[in-house]
């Protein structure tokens, strides 16, 4: 497998929330709920900062923006309150299954990063547990005591190459990202990216370090 004008690729790794499952949108839904209750507002500038990062991190950066009265012990109880009734429900996004099915078909090793937990995994991948077995191994950031430092640092994507049963030089590696703090982590793991963006992430800092950016996962399933 190749890339055009890049290095050839043998493994792929995909973070996943927003970009192979509907669920940064239910994160939103979860935060703004929380935020609500203390008279505040949650902005795409703080989801930005959160995205891809691991859970406790991520509860740090909405109480110190909003400076919510809670600890992260109860943020985080809120949160998993919310996403209990939420994420089961969660849908692939357009492309998804395709690619993901094309890619193992065709006997390229595929794994899944991600900033989630077993917890939050477990809910979001109920309704998908075929498809999602078609990955070689999933590494869990918030869970995995392998991961010391979530996205943009490039833990989590180092571990789930050396998970691999052929342990791939990083930059035979390509990743499927989403969040600016996970192409960062890609790209600081020295692995090749295509950053598939949400359509009001700052790209300006990105756009000349990637294999490739574009907005839509359908535009690989065509």
């Amino acid at each position: 497998m190749s890339t055009s004008g890049n290095k050839p690729v043998s493994h792929v790794i995909f973070d996943m929330d927003g970009l192979l499952l509907d669920t940064e949108r239910l994160y939103t839904v979860a935060s703004n709920e929380l935020c609500e209750k203390y008279g505040k507002t949650f902005t795409w500038e703080i989801k930005a900062k959160q995205m891809g990062k691991k859970e406790q991190e991520s509860a740090k950066i909405l109480i110190n923006e909003l400076e919510l009265p809670i600890t992260v012990e109860e943020y985080l109880r809120q949160m998993h309150e919310a996403q209990e009734r939420l994420f089961p429900h969660c849908e692939l996004l357009p492309g998804a299954e395709t690619l993901i099915r094309h890619l193992s078909q065709h006997n390229i090793p595929i794994a899944i990063a991600t900033g989630s937990n077993k917890f939050n995994y477990e809910l979001k991948t109920r309704n998908h547990q075929e498809l999602f077995e078609l990955f070689h191994h999933v590494v869990l950031s918030s869970s995995d005591p392998d991961v010391i430092h979530g996205k943009p640092a490039p833990d989590c994507f180092l571990v789930a190459a050396q998970r691999f049963d052929e342990k791939p030089i990083p930059d035979k590696c390509l990743v499927f990202e989403d969040a600016n703090n996970g192409a960062l982590g890609a790209i600081n793991a020295g692995m090749q990216c295509i950053w598939i963006p949400d359509k009001q992430a700052d790209q300006s800092q990105l756009r000349d370090k990637l294999t490739k950016s574009v907005f839509h996962l359908q535009w690989y399933s065509t």
